[in-house]
């Protein structure tokens, strides 16, 4: 059976839908910032992926999926991804990878992942609110959009915390697995459009904060499913920061979701796009710094 292939048929259906929502979502400027209002990302938590079409950084977020993250770093370390390309890519939709085969039906030698489409907010897990429906709270842990009970709530918990989940705007970073829940392994996809119809239902570990040209520009399948039948795009190597050496390793900075210049950015979004507002809508800026990408 091909990994994520129910899937792979509800977003051929609905990328006409993600493209058009993409077309009709206003630039925003990001406001003048100053130093205080950028984070670094953690060496630790940040996946280098090179690629023949470029470099993509993904932020990784250990706070929502921590036996993913953790699979994503023993598999980087081991050189596991390095070759591997990216088999299936929908427009409008995913670029798919992290199979040793290339068919949709390999995975590492490691047991596979218990799910993770869900979480629990501590008090001390950074989270920045930019919208407030009724009964939940739509905000940013560090650069991943998430949907949360609200903060309040925390009181009422037998654990002091509340349920959380990530939710799949471009660039969101997630988790391919078979038909059942606790089946994914090394295979991973990284959204090239909004879906959040996939929310709650696929494991999501990070997002890209640097490469989304990148992920966009992969070469889309002409197969069944998006399978890429000829001269698929490849990762050529993969890394954790924090273990490439000074000379090349990259540093990235977010604009801090809790700045006053972050608040601005998104009220700026909002009163553009008005009652269509979402939280896909907000773009993080980023500065990226070090080393450039060895050539392919």
């Amino acid at each position: 059976m091909i990994r994520l292939s129910a899937l792979a048929l509800l977003l051929l259906a609905g990328a006409s839908t993600a493209q058009a929502q993409e077309a009709a979502t206003p630039a925003a400027d990001a406001p003048m910032a100053v130093a205080t209002d950028w984070r670094t990302v953690p060496a630790e938590n940040l996946l280098v992926i090179d690629t023949n079409r470029g470099r993509i950084l993904v932020e990784m977020t250990p706070e929502a999926a921590p036996l993913h993250v953790e699979r994503m770093r023993v598999l980087a370390r081991r050189g596991f991804f390095d070759g591997i390309v990216f088999h299936r890519v929908i427009d409008g939709f995913m670029a798919q990878t992290g199979d040793p085969l290339g068919t949709g039906e390999g995975q590492s030698p490691y047991p596979d992942l218990k799910a993770e489409f869900t979480f629990r907010r501590a008090p001390e897990t950074p989270f920045a609110e930019v919208a407030a429906p009724a009964g939940a709270a739509l905000g940013f842990l560090n650069s991943l959009p998430i949907q949360t009970q609200p903060t309040a709530l925390m009181a009422t918990t037998a654990d002091g915390k509340v349920h959380g989940w990530g939710t799949y705007c471009p660039g969101v970073a997630g988790m391919a697995r078979d038909e059942a829940n606790d089946s994914a392994n090394s295979q991973f996809f990284l959204m090239r459009q909004p879906y959040p119809a996939l929310d709650k239902r696929y494991t999501i570990w990070g997002r890209v904060v640097s490469g989304l040209d990148v992920v966009r520009a992969i070469k889309v399948g002409d197969g069944e499913n998006g399978m890429v039948t000829a001269d698929p795009d490849r990762m050529t190597r993969v890394r954790i920061a924090s273990d490439l050496p000074d000379t090349e390793r990259p540093v990235i900075q977010v604009m801090d979701a809790s700045s006053g210049a972050f608040r601005t950015l998104v009220e700026g979004v909002r009163t553009a796009r008005g009652a269509d507002f979402s939280i896909c809508d907000v773009d993080l800026p980023v500065q990226v710094s070090g080393p450039a990408a060895p050539a392919v």
